[in-house]
């Protein structure tokens, strides 16, 4: 069905435990020299078990569009206001709670088998310790977290009808909450014993392996989505509940986050579609990236809105569709390429603009996932951002990040932010052109005014939404 995504979790194990044996494979490490074990994984997801800690269908996951009902049902029956109250947050159909009311009303059956709801990488925990556990970063994105008090929402259970036993125990991200059992031992070829910490979901362990870890320092990250991440020393809300403010993986900090659906995914969607150009051996992301390095800034008034997935921040709008906009006879693929990697960065330059209206405040600017691969789209976000970028050393921001709150969990270093401190290094800056961030300003002005008329067109026209 349009708008549709699931995952099975058992796909997550097996994945999970061949890359750990891998991993020890290429580093040349035996399993007994690992001494704990951190996690990250996607948001939002839903997963179900029954009473044995068997699947009962596939996981509804992050990008799923399919609970718009039920998220305008939160709305009407908590209330926009009080629901941005008690889990800062407003109810969109990423959210976890959404899938479960969804699967409640429309698979009854499954619903009456449902023991344990987990999010995606507290399932490999499952599955590697024999524990239910989940971290407070993570739970922020189930829209069932008392955010500000870091503690599970008894108003919006009670209200929901969500009964608190099938919810994991929290912990902070940091915190050893179960050790590796014989079972999760002899999947992975590490020893048996060893601890395990509750970790955090993609965007705060991305955040912790980037050092995103103090008030100034942001990271704009591009993988399949993108996000625009900020720590904070207290909850930041938008009042009109564009940015998700969640808890940090560190204990008494939050922090506030822009998403755009379709980020990475909007050029792996015109690969997949429309091809890499002719194989010469390298990467087809590169061959992506030359092509588009033969158009100027600006893309020659080529614009791409990127709302293949529906749209997060700042639209909060399910229904939003891509376009491409102002293509003339002259316009060729190389166009159409650049106009992809600009106007998924104007995309994440609204979340900027956001941090401006809630003095959220942005000194240094990290860039991370794909996008901080791409000379080309490392120098375009320098130039819409109109700030200088920095791009790391370690590429791997979750993961790099996991292993760092295992460190600091097993005692290799005092706390998170002595940890990052020791481990993150910056390996270049980027500065905005002159002539490419002043096309690029004006390009964010015309880009803004995209959404409204597409919104339009979409709202006379519903059924075309569903295409």
């Amino acid at each position: 069905m349009p708008g549709w995504a699931e995952q099975d979790p058992r796909d997550w194990w097996r994945a999970a435990s061949l890359a750990v044996r891998k991993a020890l494979q290429i580093s040349g490490l035996s399993g007994d020299s690992i001494a704990a074990v951190g996690f990250s994984g996607q948001m939002h997801g839903a997963v179900l078990l029954d009473e044995h800690d068997e699947v009962i269908r596939p996981a509804l996951i992050w990008c799923d569009q399919r609970t718009e009902a039920q998220s305008k049902e939160l709305e009407r029956s908590i209330g926009l206001d009080r629901l941005i109250q008690l889990t800062c947050n407003p109810p969109l159909t990423n959210f976890t709670l959404t899938k479960l009311l969804w699967v409640r009303e429309h698979e009854p059956k499954n619903w009456q088998r449902v023991h344990k709801v987990m999010l995606p990488k507290d399932y490999v925990r499952l599955r590697l310790t024999g524990e239910s556990a989940i971290d407070v970063a993570d739970a922020s994105g189930t829209l069932m977290l008392d955010v500000t008090h870091r503690t599970w929402s008894g108003e919006v259970l009670n209200k929901t009808g969500i009964d608190i036993k099938l919810l994991p125990k929290l912990f902070e991200s940091q915190d050893i909450c179960g050790k590796l059992s014989e079972s999760g031992a002899k999947a992975t070829g590490l020893r048996a014993g060893i601890p395990v910490v509750a970790g955090a979901g993609d965007q705060a362990a991305g955040a912790v392996g980037m050092g995103i870890t103090r008030a100034g320092v942001v990271s704009a990250t591009i993988g399949t989505s993108g996000v625009v991440f900020a720590a904070t020393d207290r909850p930041s809300l938008d009042p009109k509940g564009r940015l998700h403010t969640f808890c940090h993986a560190i204990p008494g900090r939050w922090h506030v986050m822009g998403v755009t659906q379709a980020a990475g995914l909007s050029l792996r969607w015109f690969r997949d579609r429309f091809g890499a150009g002719s194989d010469d051996g390298r990467d087809p992301y590169e061959r992506l990236a030359a092509e588009a390095a033969t158009v100027p800034p600006g893309s020659e008034g080529a614009f791409w809105a990127p709302y293949l997935m529906g749209e997060r921040t700042p639209h909060l709008d399910p229904l939003a569709r891509a376009a491409f906009v102002g293509l003339s006879a002259s316009h060729t693929r190389a166009h159409m390429i650049r106009a992809i990697l600009e106007g998924v960065t104007y995309s994440l330059r609204d979340t900027f603009t956001i941090f401006d209206e809630i003095h959220v405040p942005v000194e240094r600017i990290r860039l991370g996932g794909g996008g901080a691969r791409s000379p080309l789209w490392q120098q375009i976000q320098a130039d819409a951002y109109a700030h200088e970028v920095e791009i790391l050393k370690a590429e791997e921001g979750a993961a790099y990040g996991a292993a760092i709150l295992a460190g600091v969990g097993s005692g290799s270093w005092k706390s998170v932010d002595e940890a990052c401190d020791a481990t993150v290094r910056v390996a270049k800056k980027v500065g905005p052109g002159k002539v490419g961030a002043a096309t690029m300003q004006r390009g964010y002005q015309t880009y803004r005014r995209i959404y409204p008329a597409l919104h339009s067109i979409f709202e006379e026209n519903p059924s075309s939404s569903a295409h």
